[in-house]
């Protein structure tokens, strides 16, 4: 195969795409910031580590979502990644009818940036937003780890498969 025929690009539909990212298996992670005296937070899937050195990580964010601009204009926020028995919270935060009960469970902490930090998250990330860079559809926040919280033991995550938010042994 040459490097022309690999370079070209291919046209795919929309539904192929989906088809084939709802096989892609990601972790979990609630995201979330204070921006202006609110306390804001998403479901993100699309979060990855970047560098060691600085530990940096990158977090992408759909511009259409309600607290997008707030995301980007605080500099700061907290990656949260979710447990299995979480998902109660994932739902209250992936679901704009229960956005009133953001907050009102699980127990929240600060750690250096003052975003808000789930307590018994399986580990939170405290970020400084250092760049962001738009894509189409979406902003791909890259931010330095400036915090990390470790609570207990290691336990099981909350996984995102087939268009759901899943158990490991589901």
């Amino acid at each position: 195969m040459s490097l022309a025929s690999l370079t070209r690009q291919e046209s795919i539909s929309l539904d192929e795409f989906r088809h084939g990212m709802r096989r892609l298996t990601a972790g979990v992670s609630l995201v979330t910031t204070e921006f202006e005296g609110e306390k804001l937070g998403l479901i993100a899937t699309s979060v990855s580590s970047l560098a060691a050195e600085p530990p940096s990580l990158l977090v992408c964010v759909n511009r259409s979502a309600s607290s997008h601009d707030a995301f980007v204009n605080a500099g700061h926020f907290a990656v949260n990644v979710l447990r299995e028995q979480h998902d109660d919270l994932c739902a209250q935060f992936s679901q704009s009818a229960r956005r009133a009960e953001r907050f009102q469970s699980g127990e929240w902490q600060t750690l250096n940036t003052g975003a808000p930090v789930l307590a018994d998250a399986l580990v939170s990330f405290d970020c400084q937003l250092e760049k962001v860079v738009e894509w189409n559809t979406h902003s791909v926040l890259l931010a330095r780890i400036v915090g990390i919280s470790l609570p207990g033991e290691a336990a099981e995550p909350m996984i995102y498969f087939n268009s759901g938010f899943h158990r490991l042994g589901d």
